[in-house]
């Protein structure tokens, strides 16, 4: 990497000049779909005692009344906290959307869920500022959305080798780009509010399993927000954040792919192209394709839970080492272990936010079906790269027979298989179900459809909003 790179000044020029009509079709198409997952996943993580604190922490701690709280009841808060809270409900069940490469070197942790960010953020701002058309709203999280792909696709791997959180880290210049937009900034001030994000930007893979995870993507949506209104009063950063000796890319990963910033923000929109993944399931995307290939294999041979002798994982090191737990004792730690997501689709046949409970992974059935799972690494796997989640299972019943499958490498929910409207609507209201009443869910899904005649994006939030359940 050399000091004489102009990713920030292209990621300026971008923010600056994208208008709502350079967004193709199929980025608005594709970004409706984003922004009903992303809904309904932040309605759903509102039943998580992590946002209960968050929600709590927030009207404890007072200030102006700028943005609705979701679960908060009609209670509102500065734009900043509220994105955090926001941020983190999104991402409190691990089941919102993840970015995609075709580059077969790059590293599947590295990508970010590249839609809570910035969408968090702009339902925040948007209500803030007021009188924010759906046009407005739609270019400004497109904006935080490609902004914050690009520089993921772009950073080394070393990244998320070293141990950072792409989604907090990267995430953060999502949020604080579509911030950015919604408030006009541009030139020395954008600058300024891409410095700041990139001085905020945090999380790390020691988190993962537990609160705090989910708490960098709420802090990234927060800090997004903060870095953006700091800018628009005049407080100073370095320009040109991103490059450099001591730029992002160089202290948080060591560089980026030299090759790759030819490519352009927004000269072809990552939401599009290679496109996005839209999550079956609420845990870690490098999970999905084996958790699916288990429950081929549990269905093709009705196999029953008792019937189970071992189970030998095999994959490579993209998944064994972010999906680290060995043994799940409560639903967090659930989501980023193997043995725990083979059990579950063993014994229920199904892996959904009601499996994803304390009492169900740290009961008997769950113990002793992780423990008769490994979990081995197989180099021929890692040989084959990273553009792709490879994983194969086997299964030893007790009259004998060894089971094997291969996980299918167009896993379920990405753009070569994607969910289909009607399975996300599905997943959209089995998210909000206890929260919302069909008619109210109903009411969310036409305004997210008709986004671009609505006159004032703060009625989408509005329809978000439930009551706190009583305790």
């Amino acid at each position: 990497m050399t000091d004489n790179t102009a990713i920030t000044a292209d990621a300026i020029a971008f923010i600056e000049k994208v208008s709502y009509d350079d967004l193709p079709a199929e980025a608005l198409r594709v970004a409706e779909r984003c922004m009903v997952d992303s809904l309904g996943v932040m309605i759903a993580g509102c039943s998580e005692h992590s946002v209960h604190i968050l929600i709590e922490d927030a009207l404890d701690q007072g200030g102006k009344a700028e943005a609705l709280l979701l679960s908060g009841g009609q209670h509102k808060a500065p734009a900043a906290i509220a994105a955090r809270v926001l941020g983190t409900a999104g991402h409190a069940h691990d089941w919102d959307d993840t970015q995609v490469s075709h580059d077969p070197a790059h590293v599947y942790g590295l990508l970010t869920h590249p839609s809570v960010p910035p969408l968090a953020a702009t339902i925040a701002m948007s209500q803030r500022l007021g009188g924010v058309d759906g046009k407005r709203f739609m270019l400004a999280f497109q904006t935080g959305f490609e902004t914050e792909c690009k520089i993921s696709e772009w950073m080394s791997h070393r990244h998320y080798r070293r141990g950072h959180h792409t989604s907090g880290t990267v995430g953060t210049f999502g949020a604080a780009a579509a911030a950015a937009k919604l408030l006009g900034l541009t030139g020395d001030k954008l600058a300024h509010a891409l410095g700041i994000a990139a001085s905020l930007a945090a999380g790390i893979r020691a988190n993962f399993g537990t609160m705090t995870k989910p708490l960098h993507v709420g802090r990234a949506s927060e800090n997004g927000v903060t870095a953006a209104i700091l800018a628009s009063r005049g407080f100073t950063a370095d320009p040109s954040v991103l490059d450099g000796q001591w730029g992002f890319f160089a202290v948080m990963g060591e560089g980026f792919d030299p090759s790759k910033p030819a490519q352009g923000f927004g000269k072809t929109f990552t939401i599009v192209d290679p496109g996005v993944s839209i999550k079956p399931f609420p845990s870690g995307i490098l999970t999905h394709q084996s958790m699916d290939a288990m429950l081929k294999l549990v269905l093709d041979n009705d196999l029953k839970p008792e019937e189970v002798e071992a189970i030998r994982f095999y994959a490579g090191k993209n998944i064994l080492e972010p999906i680290r737990y060995p043994l799940a004792i409560n639903h967090l730690q659930a989501k980023f272990s193997m043995p725990a997501l083979l059990a579950m689709m063993v014994l229920k046949r199904r892996a959904s936010h009601h499996e994803f409970l304390d009492d169900f992974v740290s009961g008997p059935a769950m113990q002793d079906m992780q423990k008769r799972t490994q979990c081995l690494s197989d180099p021929a796997i890692d040989a084959r790269g990273y553009d792709l989640i490879r994983s194969r299972i086997e299964v030893d019943t007790k009259d004998g027979r060894t089971l094997m499958q291969w996980a299918d490498e167009r896993y379920r929910g990405g753009p070569l298989n994607p969910i289909s409207d009607a399975d996300l609507e599905g997943k959209f209201r089995m998210c909000a179900e206890g929260a919302l009443s069909d008619a109210q869910q109903t009411k969310l899904l036409s305004i997210v459809a008709g986004l671009e005649n609505v006159a004032d994006s703060a009625d989408l939030a509005k329809a978000m909003v439930f009551e706190p359940a009583k305790n």
